[in-house]
């Protein structure tokens, strides 16, 4: 199998599981009104943005 290579600083372990990982974060968006809330307020600005967590 042919490995891909481009700039990215990450790695994916298993693309398979994306589509569990979105409904993960949708359940999430529902049920954290509060996180949401921030994510308006913040997300244009992106504050944590290169931040290493």
């Amino acid at each position: 199998m042919a490995t891909v290579l481009d700039k990215t600083d990450y790695v994916v372990a298993d693309i398979e599981l994306a589509a569990f990982g979105r409904k993960e974060i949708e359940i999430a968006e529902t049920e954290m009104p509060g996180l949401m809330s921030l994510r308006e307020e913040f997300g244009a600005a992106q504050p944590l943005k290169g931040a290493r967590i």
